[in-house]
Parts: structure tokens; sequence; C-alpha cells
């Protein structure tokens, strides 16, 4: 669990004495406050908020851990500009990516950075899953990344959505594969090969719900990345989604099947003050966007 995160969340609902304008004040929706302040008391194995039809009430344990809370949030948050000084200083631009762009993007995005960077400065690239990139801007450790959509970014800077084209693989002796019109439902009995859950829950449950919309109610194995996923398809027993675009492949099929449906929704993030960082990744996003 991100502690400094949660304990920011009960800071703020202390703070402000209610739920929607602790959430409007870290810049998110109201669920997934409360859900996180609960883990957060679970974790305590205290409650800290009393729940009341007039806003949120403070109990004994939450008037006694508000202060260190208040102390490690504030701490944190030095931390951070500290770290933000350091990498300044040194010029270096750290960005990350997710697993989901396509190398094409994540080279292109380097070239990007590296135009609005010293001459000799660095850029390095952490390939990772959604909510740790998340973390990672959160925490400075990350000047910038592209994440998928949805996904929860409180505490960072988000920029618009941008759709990328993606296709759906399936095994190349599958009968989809050879079909004149191929449907979602031709794909019952294959699994479907796609990052865990955990990576990225909202944008795992929005593409099983756009699976099922279709048709299509298909098991899940994990599959972290492209040569995962490829190495599935070709066993014969995966289909799955990838913005690689198609490519001489022994065993895997590309299929443009409902492509502003299964387009790649990705956003940009960044720590406050790298709007120019953020601003070179979303030209590139947009060059590369589906039409």
């Amino acid at each position: 669990m991100d502690l400094i995160r949660h304990l920011r969340f009960f800071v703020s609902v202390a703070d402000e004495g209610h739920f929607g304008r602790a959430a409007a004040a870290l810049d998110m929706t109201q669920p997934p406050l409360s859900q996180g302040l609960r883990r957060l008391e679970r974790h305590l194995g205290v409650d800290l908020i009393h729940r009341t039809r007039q806003g949120a009430v403070l109990t004994s344990a939450g008037l006694q851990l508000l202060p260190r809370a208040r102390l490690l949030v504030d701490d944190a948050e030095r931390l951070l500009a500290e770290s933000h000084r350091i990498a300044h200083a040194h010029g270096a631009v750290h960005w990350g990516a997710t697993a989901a762009l396509p190398d094409r993007v994540v080279t292109a995005c380097v070239g990007a950075l590296r135009t609005v960077v010293a001459p000799d400065a660095a850029v390095s690239t952490t390939v990772g899953a959604t909510v740790d990139l998340v973390a990672d801007v959160r925490a400075g450790l990350c000047d910038v990344a592209v994440i998928e959509h949805p996904a929860l970014v409180d505490g960072v800077e988000a920029r618009p959505v941008v759709k990328l084209p993606r296709w759906l693989v399936v095994p190349s002796d599958h009968r989809s594969a050879g079909a004149e019109r191929p449907t979602f439902p031709m794909l019952a009995g294959l699994n479907f090969a796609h990052p865990p859950r955990a990576t990225n829950p909202p944008a795992f449950d929005t593409v099983l719900d756009l699976l099922r919309e279709r048709g299509l109610d298909a098991p899940t194995v994990p599959a972290l990345d492209d040569r995962a996923l490829f190495a599935a398809v070709a066993a014969g027993t995966s289909f799955g989604l990838t913005a690689t675009p198609p490519s001489a492949t022994p065993g895997v099929t590309w299929l443009r099947l409902a492509p502003q449906a299964v387009a790649l929704r990705v956003r940009v993030v960044h720590r406050p003050g790298a709007d120019t960082q953020a601003d070179a990744v979303d030209r590139v996003l947009y060059r590369e966007r589906l039409q």
C-alpha cells in the first residue's frame, strides 16, 4: 500500500470535514477516496473517521494520529521538492511508459524529450505498469509518464486522453484468421492474454466489459508485454490486443476489428513544473493517434 498517498487522503478529509470537498481538493472522485481511507484504517487497525450525514468527524484515534500523519505528508512533500531540485540540477529527465506503448512510440518520445533538455543531459526510461508509473510521478521519481486510460491519477497532473491504433492478434491457424468478416464471438474457446488486473484495475475492467458487450466472455491469462502476448498467441491458445503494427510474426495474425472500440487509450501524466517535458511527449502521441 502507498502509505503516504493514503495518509494524504486522511489529512485532506480531516481538513475539509467532508468527503466530497476532500475529493475535490485532491482532484479525484469520492468513491476511491472513501475506499482508500477504509484501506488505511484496515492497515492501521483503527477507525480514523466517523462517517455522518453532516460530514466526516475524527475518531479519538484519528485525533491522536492526525498530527503524525500531517508530519509524514509534509515530509514527503519536502522530499519530493528536494528530489526535483537535485534532478534539475543535473539536467536529467526521468520518464516512464506503459508496457502497452509500442516500441516506435517509446523511442519517438525519448527523441522528443532530448530536444527539450540540455545537450549533455540524460533521458532515462522506465517501462512498467500504469499504477506504478503514476506512483513514481507522484513521488517525484518520474517527471512525466504515458499511462493507460482509465486510471486513478490523483496527485499528478493529467493531460487529455489520446487513442492509438490497436489490433487483435490471433493464432494463424484459428478460424478467425482466415475469416472474411471476423467477429468477437469467433474467439470463444481462446484465452484472453492481457496484463494482470493489478497493473491497472480500471483499464482491465473496461476492456473485459468491451469484450462482453460484443458477445465474448473469455478467461484471462497474464501477459505483461507484447513478447509474452505473441508467445501465448503463437501457442494457439490465446488472443490479445497489441499496439504494435502488423508484421511477419510466425504463428500470429493481426485482425483489424472494431478499431475505435479497441483503440489503446493513453494519456500523459506529469509532476508539477514538468509541462515542457509533458508537451514534448504529448506531441508524439498526437502524431500517432487513431484518426
